[in-house]
């Protein structure tokens, strides 16, 4: 699939998300919340829901939390513009509540055809939500910062859990912990692209 052909499809899903109306999150958000980034990307990071800026501007990880997520991904010498961001729930929970598993499940479609579009080479899950997407018996406290192949939807990706920039913001050891995380990402995801092309 060319790169014009993967941009075209996400562009649909996007849209089906912005349509749809099957759930009172998506009925009382400002604005959904299905993702960007390069439709070629070979880092996918995928967060938990979309907060107030989110909901305000259509655009993830653009508040406090999402400002310091795009930071770190630069600072860890990654390039901004070729990843590509997105949730698992694709609207605002009120008052930034945790996505129910109804709200999960409804959007995980959109989730799983936006992964086999962009064919990423890493996914990267930040948070207990989205990691338990992939890892449903893990324990965010014993694997943040590793990555592992995993099988998913017929092919193999390499993943990665990390908290969430959320909860780096929460103290100092936190932020610690976060940006340390980070900083071995780059290397495990070239490994991961290197696999990939064998």
């Amino acid at each position: 699939m060319t790169i014009e052909e993967k941009k075209q499809e996400l562009d649909e899903i996007a849209q089906e998300i912005r349509d749809f109306k099957g759930l009172e999150i998506a009925n009382n958000c400002l604005n959904a919340v299905p993702g960007e980034g390069d439709p070629d990307a070979k880092i996918v990071f995928i967060g938990e829901a979309p907060g107030a800026d989110e909901d305000a501007q259509g655009r993830p990880f653009v508040g406090r939390s999402g400002q310091l997520l795009r930071n770190t991904i630069i600072e860890s010498n990654i390039k901004i513009d070729k990843v590509f961001i997105t949730n698992i729930v694709k609207y605002r929970p009120p008052e930034n509540r945790d996505p129910s598993p109804e709200e999960i499940e409804i959007c995980s479609d959109w989730l799983n055809r936006q992964i086999q579009i962009i064919e990423p080479a890493t996914i990267v899950t930040l948070g207990r939500f989205s990691m338990a997407k992939f890892l449903p018996d893990a324990k965010i406290s014993q694997i943040h910062g590793k990555g592992q192949e995993i099988e998913y939807q017929g092919k193999i990706y390499f993943l990665v859990t990390m908290y969430h920039p959320a909860y780096a913001i929460r103290g100092t050891s936190n932020m610690i912990e976060f940006k340390k995380d980070f900083s071995n990402l780059r290397p495990m995801a070239i490994n991961a692209l290197k696999l990939r092309r064998c």
